[in-house]
């Protein structure tokens, strides 16, 4: 009887092949398909190089959109009623948005609610803030941007996002209502995702409250006179959007509307 291999060698290996996990290849498939030659899976997976350049890949993309989505899941899961606030990220200490997105975190606490916020400075601040001073649990989402943001101060628990859509999930998902204060294009981008889902039933209605009726009420005059005239929006997607100017009305409408905390 013929050897057709050294010792411990398949029959596959004597003829010039390599398997790689479940499939068997000929060195030049190999370096054709792979783009490399020899070496298993494990030395692969132990050597150190440079950075890979399958780091950049879509694939690999695609695997951190997906643990942001499961780290966010894992750590908001038990948070309770919660309410989101949005609002702009430039504005200091003394300006009237932060005096008033600091007394609407504090009344929300007080009345139960968890606050979820961007986890940056600003309005996100001043809410993360009041709420800690309300004493209920004080959440940031925060982003990666080009110029870094950091979670503020006043976050109890933080998450961190690459990803803008992977954080606005966030935002809807674990919110029982919407409050938005002065902001720019970011605030209304959060605002206008929020009353597309609920318009087209893909979330439940929840409120979404603007703060500052003199910030806001150009824009809800252009979308009644020039969206609703025009017919393309109905009066009750209009009715969607509730104003307030005082922290306590935005406690009422949130608690009228929202399921109860425990």
């Amino acid at each position: 009887m013929s050897v057709r291999g050294a010792p411990g060698s398949s029959g596959h290996e004597a003829h010039g092949r390599r398997r790689s996990g479940r499939i068997v290849l000929r060195p030049k498939a190999a370096a054709l398909l792979t783009g490399h030659g020899a070496g298993t899976e494990d030395e692969k997976l132990l050597a150190r190089t440079t950075r890979p350049a399958f780091l950049d890949s879509d694939p690999w993309r695609a695997l951190r959109i997906l643990s942001e989505f499961v780290d966010g899941f894992d750590a908001l899961a038990a948070v309770g009623p919660a309410i989101t606030v949005f609002g702009s990220a430039r504005v200091g200490e003394g300006d009237r948005s932060y005096a008033l997105a600091r007394e609407i975190g504090r009344r929300l606490a007080e009345a139960g609610y968890a606050v979820i916020t961007g986890g940056g400075p600003g309005v996100m601040e001043a809410a993360n803030r009041g709420c800690q001073e309300g004493g209920g649990l004080s959440v940031g989402c925060n982003i990666e941007l080009p110029l870094e943001q950091v979670l503020n101060a006043y976050v109890d628990l933080g998450v961190e996002f690459r990803y803008f859509f992977a954080r606005k999930t966030m935002f809807v998902k674990y919110a029982d209502g919407f409050v938005i204060l002065p902001g720019g294009f970011g605030t209304l981008d959060e605002l206008f995702e929020a009353l597309t889902l609920i318009q087209t039933g893909k979330i439940r209605h929840f409120p979404v409250i603007l703060v500052g009726s003199d910030y806001w009420g150009g824009l809800l005059d252009w979308i009644r006179d020039v969206q609703l005239a025009a017919g393309a929006i109905a009066q009750v997607d209009l009715d969607l959007i509730s104003v307030a100017d005082d922290p306590d009305e935005v406690v009422r409408i949130v608690q009228a509307a929202s399921r109860p905390p425990s």
